[in-house]
């Protein structure tokens, strides 16, 4: 049974719920009106479907996008019923909807491609040229010995996540040894959710270690003594003093801790350390954990364990 779930605005029919645009109306209300269905479509978990299509949809500004979800479609089955609700919303909307597949299955990758609307397809597009360039058939969803599987894969990345989580805020510097990376900043800066995504994201063992005033004061222009013997795992992490404040507030609304004041000494000491320890850092004021993640990964030459 494939789930897909939508806001207000959806149909159901067979084994998808489908949102289909009822307001014939807002196609001819100008350029900033413009509304179109989006399928992500595919044999697995259509997240490589959803990440590519998602990264080429923003580009247009003037459309709103209308998105529907359907993974696992990997039987004729499925693909008749997704093919009949595709040409459901072609009908209801009067456009073609749009189409981004990875499905690897030949027989049912033609059966979605025959719909009526406008298909990227991603192994169409890429296997050609990749399988010309090789000079070797393609196996086609099939994997190989060198690649990891599922299970092995769920499993560096629950290790990953759990490293995360019982080396998170300092709790203990015992396991630092094992670490990939050891993320260090003052308190609201992002280091929790960043480890957790490298975890997740690419199997990297990330801890993170807060620098308290106490530790930027006492020990001043020293890296804590604690973190010495990993100095070379160390990645800083900044915000701007504003930026930190507001965020802050939303966890501690009064006292110093919050104050505008304390947020740029925080930030100043921090970043004094940093560059007077030759430790790398990010200012991660404008960035989402995603790309922080990206970058830490990317300077840091660190390597991810699972795709």
């Amino acid at each position: 049974m494939l789930a897909a779930t939508f806001p207000k605005g959806v149909q159901q029919k067979g084994l998808y719920r489908t949102r289909f645009l009822h307001d014939k109306e807002g196609y001819s209300r100008g350029a900033m009106s413009i509304k179109r269905t989006v399928f992500f479509i595919s044999d697995r978990t259509a997240i490589t479907a959803e990440t590519f299509g998602h990264s080429l949809l923003i580009q247009f500004d003037d459309v709103e996008f209308q998105k529907v979800t359907l993974p696992f479609i990997d039987t004729v089955w499925k693909a008749q019923d997704a093919l009949e609700h595709i040409n459901d919303a072609k009908e209801q909307t009067g456009q073609r909807p749009i189409i981004f597949s990875t499905i690897v299955n030949d027989q049912i990758r033609k059966l979605i491609l025959s719909s009526e609307a406008a298909a990227v397809d991603l192994f169409e597009t890429f296997i050609g040229p990749l399988e010309e360039e090789l000079r070797v058939h393609p196996t086609l969803g099939g994997g190989s010995s060198h690649h990891t599987t599922a299970g092995e894969e769920l499993d560096i990345r629950i290790n990953a996540v759990n490293y995360a989580l019982t080396n998170d805020d300092g709790i203990t510097t015992k396991n630092y040894d094992k670490a990939d990376v050891v993320l260090v900043g003052v308190s609201r800066t992002g280091k929790t959710p960043t480890c957790l995504y490298l975890g997740l994201q690419y199997g990297i063992y990330a801890a993170n270690y807060p620098l308290t005033e106490e530790d930027l004061l006492i020990e001043y222009r020293k890296i804590p003594g604690v973190l010495m013997p990993f100095r070379n795992k160390l990645y800083g992490l900044t915000v701007n003093p504003d930026r930190l404040q507001k965020i802050r507030l939303t966890r501690r609304p009064t006292g110093r801790y919050s104050s505008l004041e304390q947020c740029q000494k925080e930030i100043s000491l921090a970043e004094f350390l940093y560059v007077s320890k030759n430790i790398p850092y990010l200012n991660i004021t404008t960035m989402s954990i995603e790309e922080i993640a990206a970058t830490v990964m990317h300077k840091s030459k660190l390597q991810r364990r699972i795709f």
